[in-house]
């Protein structure tokens, strides 16, 4: 069994007000996109209320080359990276040679050498570490991510692996675009970056609390490529999502959800902790009808959607972080998130306070 040692998180030292960015948004898309005056009210619905930017937000109102965002995303992405990997490896009461295994996800830029090269190279890990670049799994990559990384120290009882979650979603928006999605997009998505550690069996787990892995299921549904995902152009990442997708997780969610719980002779009512990427207000509530769970079962979901907006891949990793640091219900947890392919990432945990 592999276990949760240490979980940090990145909080951008450009954090916004939903409604400052609401104000902008409508300034920069009015003259060329009139009908967004009528639209306007989208930001309220999100029910977002602070951004995580890695940007100020006066630098958005500028038009920058792909070349431009790509060189900060590199550059961001690597100063925060290796600041939350620090911050992880001091809580896991670990030394960085002792990593073994690292992971790391993004779907926001690009790098090749990939970052987690440049991060071995800054922080100067072990030079034999085993390197597993992620790419193109969006929302769904950090239940993903989380699932590889628990399998890899299932497999071997001394690995440490690091799991890498980068996604600074704000360095996509295209100035001049304004297309609907893009407008959509930008009262939505935001920047986040989040690093854990998972130990093999063999890793003394220092940490108060236990969060074990237990087993995960993936599903990619057929005939849904063009649901959400990029659009790769001269001029940068073009954003596309289908306003199906509440209806597409309604429609699916109960039956994955059940489906995998018996499969080890679980129910739902046994699972005590939800860990779930929030998406938006309409997918939280395609969760609620669909799974008709009692009680506020999504609150930390909804807070950290409320607290930074929609990461990508990070966010399931905040809510997760959330649950480690300000408890849980020992019992049954169960991950899930949903993304590109249209697909979906699920994982189940064993949660311990001990």
């Amino acid at each position: 069994m592999s276990s949760l040692a240490a979980i940090s998180k990145i909080d951008f030292p450009f954090r916004i007000e939903q409604e400052k960015v609401k104000k902008c948004a409508q300034e920069l898309f009015e003259p060329s996109f009139p009908a967004v005056k009528k639209m306007m009210s989208v930001f309220d619905n999100t029910e977002i209320k602070i951004r995580n930017f890695c940007k100020p937000i006066d630098y958005y109102s500028t038009i920058h080359s792909f070349q431009e965002q790509n060189e900060d995303y590199v550059r961001i992405s690597l100063e925060y990276s290796v600041k939350a990997i620090e911050e992880c490896i001091a809580k896991a009461k670990i030394k960085k040679e002792d990593i073994t295994d690292i992971i790391f996800l993004s779907t926001t830029g690009l790098a090749t050498p990939s970052l987690d090269a440049l991060i071995i190279n800054k922080m100067k890990l072990n030079e034999n570490i085993s390197r597993i670049p992620i790419f193109g799994l969006g929302c769904a990559g950090g239940v993903a991510g989380f699932a590889k990384a628990s399998i890899l120290a299932k497999a071997n009882p001394d690995a440490v692996v690091l799991l890498v979650a980068v996604e600074l979603c704000s360095l996509t928006f295209l100035r001049n675009d304004f297309s609907k999605s893009n407008f959509i997009g930008s009262s939505l998505f935001a920047d986040g970056i989040a690093a854990l550690i998972i130990k093999g069996d063999s890793q003394t787990n220092k940490t108060k609390s236990k969060i074990s892995f237990l087993a995960t299921q993936s599903k990619l549904y057929y005939d849904s490529l063009d649901v959400m995902g990029w659009e790769f152009l001269d001029k940068g990442f073009k954003v596309l999502f289908s306003q199906d997708i509440p209806t597409i997780i309604e429609k699916n969610i109960y039956n994955d959800v059940f489906a995998f719980l018996e499969k080890h002779q679980l129910k739902i009512s046994d699972i005590k902790n939800f860990i779930f990427h929030p998406g938006g207000k309409k997918i939280l509530t395609a969760y609620n009808e669909a799974l008709k769970v009692g009680g506020d079962f999504l609150k930390n979901t909804r807070e950290v959607m409320n607290d930074y907006g929609n990461m990508s891949s990070p966010t399931v990793l905040y809510v997760l972080e959330r649950f480690f640091t300000q408890g849980f219900k020992d019992g049954y947890g169960l991950m899930v998130s949903m993304g590109p392919g249209f697909s979906c990432e699920m994982v189940l945990l064993e949660m311990k306070n001990s």
